[in-house]
């Protein structure tokens, strides 16, 4: 009985270890955000290959809230966050046409969805109506 109260410290010891060591890398890798208030431009790119621009000052740190806030978006949150369907009043239905909204910061395409992406002063950002 001992020998299983033993096993079962260790394993106890060594998963509150794992989890610190992945919780500090994730906080070491995470993007940095940025306090105060940002001015921001983001481009909407719609399907017929139109532009719109519109330029946005805002305290908010990721770029899900400012788009949201700003009525620019649906607010669509799934289980990973924002879910982009609709901007600027156009619609991107994947199962109709294989088209979707892409996101660029800076003139590169995101790695990650509007959810994770901090918003710096003078970024930045296009949403592009992307089919396939």
């Amino acid at each position: 009985m001992q020998k299983n109260n033993r096993i079962v410290i260790v394993g106890a010891v060594l998963l509150a270890v794992l989890l610190a060591v992945l919780g500090t890398v994730w906080a070491s890798t995470r993007p940095a955000v940025s306090a105060g208030s940002k001015t921001i431009t983001v481009e909407v790119i719609h399907k017929d290959e139109s532009k719109k621009s519109f330029t946005y000052t805002t305290d908010e740190e990721y770029l899900d809230k400012v788009l949201v806030g700003e009525g620019l978006v649906e607010d669509n949150q799934g289980p990973y966050g924002l879910y982009i369907e609709e901007v600027d009043g156009e619609r991107a239905d994947y199962n109709v046409d294989g088209g979707y909204w892409s996101i660029e910061q800076n003139g590169e395409r995101a790695a990650t969805g509007a959810t994770e992406i901090p918003v710096h002063d003078g970024d930045h950002f296009a949403l592009i109506y992307t089919v396939g």
